[in-house]
């Protein structure tokens, strides 16, 4: 992790998760910097809603987006190829997910208009070889560079991760990725920053000292799409959700309410390509735990 920051490896992209009414600041829940998925449904599917929505008369012509995540995308990766031996990177996920492996296809995709070679291998696939310093593929032919949808906590507990600090492949996203994306930040963000408009106090749940009032979001430093997430508003309602991230440190954050519109809670995604952020996602739940079965929402701005 410190010598992927020192040395300056770059990251490809990431997404904010805000609470925001349109009244007062944005909130900062949290940070999904190593491995976030609805990148398809941002970047692409709710571009070709709105052409589609204006093409059939239900938008007016002038209506726009907050959208350029693809257009990012594909510069990023025609500047990353520059620095990648053969301009190839390669694409991974694990098996037996089909959102993870369209979101890596998508990837591929823009890899290949952007003029980089994107060969794909799945996660358990991927081996090391004798005198080789670069993990390599199933024709043991060396991966110098990888991009991995796969967390970063996961690959440093198994025997596939010692390699990591042992060979020179190149990494998307890089190892400091993971001081970013797992829950642990918020406290220390908070700590640093204590006060900031866009952010909510958040303690680690070890301190005997945390001074949060009534209203509190618990959460695992390592958690994906709301699991293991529970809360009590300050009025005294109780949510949670369940999930495999039990041996965990934990944190609470302030509880902050999402806008409602009917009956659904809405999330606002705000997704960053290097270090420019450059569209978003909506998505919505009828309870306050946004998860994996939120409905993504597209927007137009008329």
């Amino acid at each position: 992790i410190h010598h992927s920051w020192r040395s300056g490896q770059p990251p490809l992209y990431g997404r904010m998760d805000f609470a925001y009414s349109g009244n007062g600041p944005a909130k900062l829940l949290e940070l999904n910097y190593d491995t976030p998925t609805s990148l398809y449904e941002a970047g692409f599917f709710q571009w070709v809603w709105l052409e589609q929505a204006i093409e059939q008369g239900i938008l007016p012509r002038h209506a726009d987006q907050y959208n350029s995540i693809q257009e990012r995308l594909l510069n990023a990766m025609a500047h990353l190829g520059d620095r990648l031996e053969n301009r190839t990177l390669y694409f991974s996920c694990v098996k037996g997910s089909d959102e993870e492996r369209a979101t890596v296809s998508y990837l591929q995709d823009i890899a290949l208009q952007a003029g980089l070679q994107a060969p794909f291998i799945y996660i358990e696939d991927i081996g090391v070889a004798p005198g080789v310093e670069h993990f390599v593929d199933l024709d043991e032919q060396p991966i110098t560079a990888l991009f991995k949808l796969y967390p970063w906590e996961e690959m440093a507990i198994e025997a596939f991760g010692e390699a990591v600090t042992q060979l020179n492949t190149y990494w998307f996203e890089p190892p400091w990725k993971a001081v970013l994306s797992n829950k642990g930040i918020l406290p220390l963000l908070w700590e640093e920053f204590e006060g900031h408009p866009n952010l909510l106090p958040a303690y680690f749940e070890k301190d005997s000292h945390s001074p949060l009032e009534a209203g509190w979001v618990r959460k695992p430093f390592f958690s994906r799409e709301g699991s293991n997430i529970s809360l009590i508003t300050p009025s005294g309602q109780q949510e949670s959700v369940g999930g495999p991230y039990t041996d965990n440190p934990w944190i609470r954050q302030a509880y902050h309410p999402l806008p409602r519109f009917g009956d659904k809670h809405a999330l606002i995604g705000s997704w960053v390509v290097g270090d420019r952020a450059c569209g978003m996602g909506i998505r919505e739940d009828v309870g306050r735990i946004t998860k994996d079965t939120s409905c993504f929402i597209p927007h137009a701005i008329i």
